[in-house]
């Protein structure tokens, strides 16, 4: 199981997001996120999420708030916990990223943009600003097959 951050940057109602489209064989390909990726060996999860954010952004992070932990099970892809993490104050000029285009989306276009299904049960409690956020996500290759809000079966596929 692979460890990664995520992280959404937050400046004046408007959320940095990452447009993936420059990585090959990149399993998020077409899709929004915020920025972040997988933690080193020896690395806490603070320090991968600010490593991550200036290596995809040029900003360095004055403040960081983990949000919370969310949980992806996959029949294809390696399982993974993702932490959480907004932050507000960052310094820096940004800059071009290496995976995609990074563009500023008002808070209330964020859960319109082409994202993985599952996104929307992290990213709404996110926008809203709650923290504590503990999500489950299993898929089964891109298909969204059950989700639990903490704890909470909300979403589950029969076939």
């Amino acid at each position: 199981m692979r460890l990664t951050t995520l992280c959404y940057l937050i400046r004046d109602g408007r959320y940095l997001m990452l447009y993936r489209n420059k990585k090959e064989n990149d399993q998020s390909e077409g899709k929004y996120l915020g920025v972040g990726g997988k933690m080193k060996e020896g690395e806490s999860p603070d320090e991968c999420a600010r490593r991550e954010i200036l290596e995809e952004t040029g900003f360095t992070v004055e403040d960081l708030t983990l949000r919370g932990v969310v949980t992806f099970l996959s029949d294809c892809y390696e399982d993974e916990i993702m932490f959480l993490y907004s932050a507000e104050q960052f310094t820096g000029d940004l800059r071009e990223c290496d995976e995609g285009e990074l563009s500023w989306v008002d808070a209330d276009k964020v859960l319109s943009l082409p994202a993985w299904e599952g996104d929307k049960y992290f990213l709404k409690p996110l926008l809203e600003g709650r923290e504590g956020i503990e999500v489950k996500l299993s898929y089964r290759g891109d298909r969204l097959i059950e989700a639990s809000v903490g704890g909470e079966m909300v979403l589950a596929v029969f076939e």
